[in-house]
């Protein structure tokens, strides 16, 4: 009997124009929690798709439990135990928490389908592995968090052995990552194996015993995590010391750039106002982030602000420019930069290209239009620009459809837009997410530059590291209103998460300040 519960060895992956993994070796045993390490399009997704069936390599082998093995499809991959919780959640969004977890694997009674035994079976591991999901509520209505906890009930209800966790915590707050550690603890303790790929340098130190560093599709090394620091795997990611945290000049405070009072926008589906009553100002040369646990109206504040949801009260001011009723181009194409929550459904089409995409606010200017027709030529220069610029790793230059990209490369597509389109504001929502160390770093960097250019700034983050890192204000938001304002060199972790969980809250009046 092998030592491994699998192994990958010499692994190579080729798409048009690049080497996605190159002469790869993995071996995993049994309870191990294996981290996968590296830069945004370093090849760790596409090797687990590998293991998973979705691709075919050019060459190397698969061992489960020291037995070839030839995985075709995601079928094979379940028929050896095998599952994956993707980056990118792969559900049916009209469908409810039980159909999409039996899908495929479906128990029928007489030719008719039969979800009594599945519910039973799906209520004993919710029980057993505290993952609380509402059966019978559709994908669209879940949070993110809640539609995670389906795609992991999926690999449970299959009983796989082999559970590979793409970037799991990307799209959490910082309470349900912790409720997904608790959770892979659980699953370790009960015989399973982990993959777990994450950009997060504090998770992989806190649940992982060991990882494999790639870098450009190579293996950088192998190593044990105990006794290893952030900064020496980031090192071993990047090929470079990273500056985990920012230098940040003093804040010089200008003009108001963005007036709100008294704003007001309604919930989904015509529930009750998610945002109430709010008012703050935001200065040039200022980064002033809305602070608060996911779901308490910070998406709706942003959606209000940017025209993607109408308000139901109260004033949106840029100068004497009263905009709370105009549409979502003219907000863009004077004022407002937006770095979106969902870069899938606001931030790209995803079977354009990369030129495309980074037109999209600006394809009817002088710069890359002629006589109202599109000039692509200087539409792909701009774009080969910005991808040398922010490192945009591709296959094929300017042309590289996007959503065959990574998810951090993706999202540096939609930093660069917005950010070089040289907006007043740039109203950014967790524009790091998905991000590895060294992209963070940059990302950070050009922050700080807008700052110093004195634009504003609006940062929407659950990353309380970057909140409190580049932050030069915070207003905390607990059940759509604003509870408290604080300075990050005035604050610690412990008091922001206590106005956060609403056990601690201010007499605010944020448009004084």
């Amino acid at each position: 009997m092998s030592e491994y519960v699998f192994e990958m060895k010499n692994i190579t992956k080729k798409f048009p124009g690049i080497t996605a993994n190159d002469d790869i070796t993995l071996q995993v045993r049994k309870q191990d929690v294996y981290a996968l390490l590296g830069e945004n399009g370093a090849g760790k997704s596409t090797l687990m798709n590998v293991l998973f069936g979705l691709y075919q390599p050019e060459s190397g082998e698969i061992l489960i439990n020291g037995e070839h093995v030839k995985i075709r499809n995601p079928g094979d991959a379940n028929a050896y135990g095998i599952g994956m919780v993707h980056q990118h959640f792969k559900l049916v969004h009209n469908f409810t928490a039980l159909q999409n977890i039996v899908l495929g694997v479906e128990t029928t009674k007489r030719g008719m389908l039969d979800l009594g035994k599945a519910r039973e079976k799906l209520i004993e591991l919710t029980n057993r592995y505290q993952l609380k999901v509402d059966l019978d509520m559709p994908v669209e209505d879940m949070t993110v968090g809640m539609q995670q906890r389906v795609e992991i009930l999926k690999m449970l209800y299959r009983e796989n052995d082999i559970l590979i966790f793409d970037e799991p915590t990307a799209v959490l707050t910082p309470q349900e990552t912790e409720e997904l550690m608790k959770s892979i603890e659980g699953l370790v303790a009960e015989g399973k194996s982990i993959v777990f790929i994450s950009h997060k340098l504090n998770e992989i130190i806190r649940i992982a015993n060991r990882c494999t560093v790639l870098r450009r599709g190579k293996v950088v090394g192998a190593v044990d995590i105990e006794g290893m620091t952030k900064e020496q795997l980031s090192e071993m990611m990047v090929g470079r010391k990273i500056m985990l945290k920012p230098e940040k000049a003093d804040v010089k405070r200008g003009e108001v750039l963005m007036s709100v009072r008294g704003l007001t926008v309604g919930g989904a589906k015509g529930h009750e106002n998610s945002v109430k009553d709010v008012s703050f100002d935001l200065h040039a040369g200022e980064i002033l982030c809305v602070a608060g646990i996911d779901g308490n109206g910070q998406t709706e504040l942003v959606y209000g602000l940017t025209g993607l949801r109408g308000v139901g009260g109260g004033s949106i001011l840029f100068g004497n420019d009263d905009v709370s009723g105009a549409d979502i181009r003219y907000r863009n194409a004077r004022h407002i930069s937006h770095i979106p929550e969902d870069r899938h459904k606001h931030g790209l089409v995803l079977d354009y290209s990369i030129y495309e995409n980074m037109i999209l606010q600006t394809y009817f200017e002088k710069t890359v239009s002629h006589n109202g027709l599109i000039d692509n030529r200087k539409a792909f220069k701009y774009a080969e620009e910005m991808i040398e610029r922010y490192d945009i790793r591709c296959a094929q230059g300017a042309g590289t459809v996007t959503r065959g990209m990574s998810g951090g490369n993706q999202q540096k597509v939609i930093v660069a837009r917005e950010i070089e389109r040289h907006s007043s504001v740039l109203i950014a929502v967790q524009p790091t997410r998905g991000m590895d160390v060294g992209a963070i770093e940059f990302i950070h960097k050009q922050l700080l530059r807008m700052r110093e250019e004195g634009r504003g700034i609006l940062l929407i983050s659950l990353e309380l590291e970057e909140v409190m890192n580049i932050s030069d204000r915070i207003l905390v938001m607990y059940e759509g209103e604003f509870v408290g304002e604080l300075y990050p060199d005035k604050t610690n972790f412990q008091e922001l998460g206590l106005y956060m969980a609403g056990a601690k809250r201010d007499v605010f009046a944020g448009g004084a300040h």
